[in-house]
């Protein structure tokens, strides 16, 4: 997989892109770009597992719905986070022809990848990539959201199975909202950092 491909049909797209060799080298490059601002992250696997968030800390103020500060509630860190400059996430797929593909329960995530902020960041490390579009839509329902159900410890039959979308009715489903990127909205500036490393789910 050529990255520096994939990168020229984001940018087709209108995105920015940047590509990187490992997550150390992404971590250290957003960093350095992230400085002095608000930012806020959704449930992302792969943002965690690049320990970024721990460096962001030392310099920015972090908003994330994983960290529920004394006195607050959920929703209450879910609308803070939904109006910070920066903002942080991965996809859940990614098609090599320039887009992405997001699916979310409780819709703070999505939403925030297109209005409210100044700048996002989608981090997509190499095993979110499919070939098309509604490859990377299959991807994201029958490889991403059972896994992400299964560590969130929902009652779905992906989550008991581990092996594909039920398209279940269940009132803990994850997958209620599904959000293509297929061009760079105008409301932010929106960068794509391309890991050649898997990440994430």
């Amino acid at each position: 997989m050529d990255l520096q491909v994939i990168a020229a049909a984001f940018q087709k797209h209108g995105f920015q892109t940047s590509v990187f060799e490992t997550a150390a080298d992404a971590t250290a490059y957003l960093d350095c770009a992230i400085d002095g601002v608000s930012v806020a992250y959704g449930g992302s696997m792969t943002v965690a597992q690049m320990g970024l968030l721990e460096k962001l800390k030392t310099h920015n103020h972090v908003i994330g719905h994983w960290d529920i500060p004394a006195g607050m509630t959920k929703q209450e860190v879910y609308q803070k986070a939904a109006v910070t400059d920066v903002y942080l996430c991965s996809a859940n797929g990614a098609s090599e022809t320039g887009e992405l593909v997001n699916i979310d329960g409780h819709g703070n995530r999505v939403s925030s990848t297109l209005f409210g902020h100044k700048k996002v960041y989608f981090i997509v490390g190499v095993n979110k990539f499919a070939p098309t579009l509604e490859e990377a839509m299959w991807r994201a329902r029958n490889i991403a959201s059972p896994k992400n159900a299964q560590r969130l410890g929902r009652k779905t039959p992906c989550a008991v199975k581990g092996d594909k979308c039920y398209d279940c009715s269940s009132p803990e489903r994850i997958c209620n909202g599904f959000v293509i990127h297929a061009r760079k909205l105008s409301s932010c500036e929106t960068e794509i950092v391309l890991v050649n490393e898997p990440l994430g789910y």
